[in-house]
């Protein structure tokens, strides 16, 4: 048994520290989509898109390949940031939001790195 107060039990152990952070980085990654999501549409436009073979020697060009992974990245980060709030707030059982947790993650990164290989295999094609 303990003689101290309740608010004295827990005065000086701060936040948990997360929140913050987890917010400036969905914060970053947005504004990263801005200038990524308007190059890429129009770098589009400007194509054929009915022809492979345009499209994979757009990709063949190093920056454009570069721009594309760094756009792939960026969606999927951002992407498992925002479904990870929608989860924590929502789903309210344990066990269930840990899954939840746990199979939003790995689906993200599995989508990253299969678009990461088709855009490798793109552009080194």
């Amino acid at each position: 048994m303990s003689l101290r107060s309740p608010l004295g039990k827990v005065l000086g152990r701060g936040s948990a520290g997360e929140g913050v952070g987890h917010w400036w980085v969905q914060r970053v990654t947005a504004v990263a989509l801005i200038p990524l999501t308007l190059w890429f549409a129009w770098s589009l436009l400007g194509l054929p898109l009915q022809s492979y073979d345009a499209v994979r020697g757009w990709l063949g060009q190093p920056w454009v390949a570069v721009l594309a992974i760094l756009l792939v990245l960026t969606l999927a980060w951002h992407s498992k940031l925002g479904v990870q709030v929608v989860i924590e707030d929502y789903v309210h059982g344990k066990g269930a939001k840990t899954t939840m947790l746990l199979l939003s993650t790995f689906v993200h990164v599995a989508a990253a790195v299969a678009a990461v290989f088709a855009v490798m295999l793109l552009a080194l094609s």
